[in-house]
C-alpha cells in the first residue's frame, strides 16, 4: 500500500522517511558557547581585515591577501558554527527542506501564466477602485473645506 505523501511527484520514486521528522535540537554544551564566541570574533575580524590588517602586516597591502584573509575567517567561522548543535540542526533542516521540495507538485507553465494574468487584472482593478475612492474623498474634502 503506497502513501502519496511518501512518493516523489515527478518520478513516483519513494522518498526516504524518518521515524520522527520533528526532532528537537538538544541544548548546547558549554563548548558550543565557546564556539559561538570564537565565531563571532572571527566574523568581526573578517569585517575589519580590509581596514586594519595592512597597518600591522605588510603583505596585506595586496588586495588578494586581504580577500584571502576575509574568506578564511568566514570559512573557519562557518566550520565552527557547523560543529555546534545548532549548526548541525540547521544542516538537518536544509536536508529535510530539500526532501520536502521533492514532494511539491509544481504548476505547469500554462497554469503559471494564467494565474499571473489573473493576479495582474485583480491588482489593476483594485488600484482603480482605490484611486476612485481617493479622488471622491479628496473632492468631498475640498468641497467641505472650500
Amino acid at each position: 500500500m503506497s502513501n502519496d505523501k511518501s512518493r516523489d511527484a515527478s518520478s513516483e520514486a519513494p522518498i526516504p522517511q524518518r521515524n520522527n521528522p520533528a526532532e528537537l535540537v538538544k541544548n548546547g554544551s558549554p563548548f558550543d558557547a565557546v564556539l559561538w564566541i570564537v565565531t563571532i570574533v572571527l566574523l568581526i575580524c573578517a569585517t575589519m581585515v580590509n581596514q586594519y590588517l595592512p597597518q600591522y602586516w605588510q603583505p596585506a597591502a595586496n588586495v588578494w591577501v586581504r580577500i584571502g584573509a576575509i574568506a578564511t575567517c568566514i570559512i573557519v567561522a562557518l566550520g565552527l558554527l557547523y560543529a555546534t548543535h545548532q549548526g548541525k540542526g540547521f544542516v538537518r533542516l536544509l536536508k529535510d527542506s530539500r526532501i520536502e521540495l521533492k514532494r511539491v507538485t509544481w504548476p505547469t507553465k500554462q497554469e503559471t501564466v494564467t494565474t499571473s494574468w489573473q493576479v495582474l487584472v485583480v491588482v489593476i482593478i483594485t488600484s482603480l477602485v482605490l484611486w476612485g475612492f481617493d479622488y471622491v474623498l479628496g473632492w468631498l474634502i475640498k468641497l467641505i473645506i472650500g
